[in-house]
């Protein structure tokens, strides 16, 4: 009787403790290397159309996909790969703090384009494609400050799990003609991450991020008090450490999302209680726990209504 070889299957495994994330790559049976050849090659073609670029600008917000994409650029292109990083209300000072660490650790040249979004028409009204808006006018920007170098490319860090959602951000970096290495080489978030532990990259078991804007429900006035107000709640529940965290604003009720697994920690007594202490003294009226969990996006669902 023959015998069927059961497939390798690989995951992402995840462990979480108070203090951090932990990723690793497990495989039920034989077979993880050869996997793992399949993810080199696509690394091995991310190095190849990234040297055929010759000179490349890494839009890099210190996350897992552009700290990845900046790191390898500048393996491959030496100071033909810059990093540039937006100084905006939107983006989070310990963001930034940890995006110059990193460009200063690695060596790689950074240059910091400041930009005021609420000059942004539009932007402040926060419209279902405010991402749009908000991404034209920062590439321009970008494009400006690779222009006076001498960078002949930009290239940003999305990969293969960011096609399909509503990500209206997408539009502006087509029509600008910005790269997408990562995507070019189909690499996904989980091959992202495992390469990144590979290299030692202090980013590889990093939460996702995005901006602080996409805290607003569509339609809801973004206001510099009000991004100051989510990044400071956002603050407080890293600071208890909550790794994966969004805290939604919808008026003055603040919508937390956190991992399900974390939920329980999150309903000790002691914790919700200095966690809406704190989100009332920036400003909340109210303080509630979104019992789906964190989910990617989860403002793009009153679009499906």
């Amino acid at each position: 009787m023959m015998r069927m070889k059961t497939p390798c299957v690989l995951t992402l495994l995840k462990k979480r403790s108070h203090t951090r994330l932990e990723y690793g790559i497990i495989c039920r049976k034989n077979g993880v290397i050869k996997i793992m050849d399949m993810v080199h090659k696509k690394l091995e073609h991310l190095k190849e159309y990234l040297l055929d670029l010759g000179s490349v600008a890494v839009a890099f917000s210190s996350g897992v996909d552009s700290a990845f994409l900046l790191k390898t650029a500048h393996d491959v292109l030496g100071k033909n790969a810059v990093a540039v990083t937006a100084k905006l209300h939107s983006f989070p000072k310990w963001e930034m703090t940890e995006a110059v660490a990193f460009c200063q650790s690695e060596g790689i040249d950074q240059i910091i384009v400041e930009m005021d979004e609420f000059h942004v028409k539009g932007f402040r009204q926060n419209p279902p494609d405010r991402c749009y808006l908000c991404k034209r006018a920062l590439m321009e920007k970008i494009r400006e400050a690779a222009k006076k170098r001498g960078i002949r490319y930009i290239a940003e860090g999305s990969n293969m799990d960011d096609v399909g959602d509503y990500r209206p951000g997408m539009k502006a970096i087509a029509e600008f003609g910005i790269k997408s290495p990562l995507r070019e080489a189909g690499l996904t978030k989980d091959e992202i991450r495992e390469l990144s532990r590979e290299a030692g990259l202090p980013t590889w078991n990093k939460p996702s991020y995005a901006c602080l804007a996409s805290r607003f429900v569509y339609g809801e006035e973004i206001t510099e008090e009000k991004l100051s107000m989510v990044e400071q709640a956002e603050e407080k529940l890293f600071s208890l450490g909550f790794r994966q965290v969004r805290v939604r604003i919808h008026g003055k009720l603040a919508r937390i999302e956190i991992e399900k697994s974390e939920m329980s920690r999150f309903l000790d007594t002691e914790t919700a209680e200095q966690i809406a202490r704190r989100l009332h003294e920036i400003g909340f009226l109210y303080v509630t726990l979104d019992l789906d969990g964190y989910q990617m996006g989860s403002m793009n669902k009153a679009l499906k209504l």
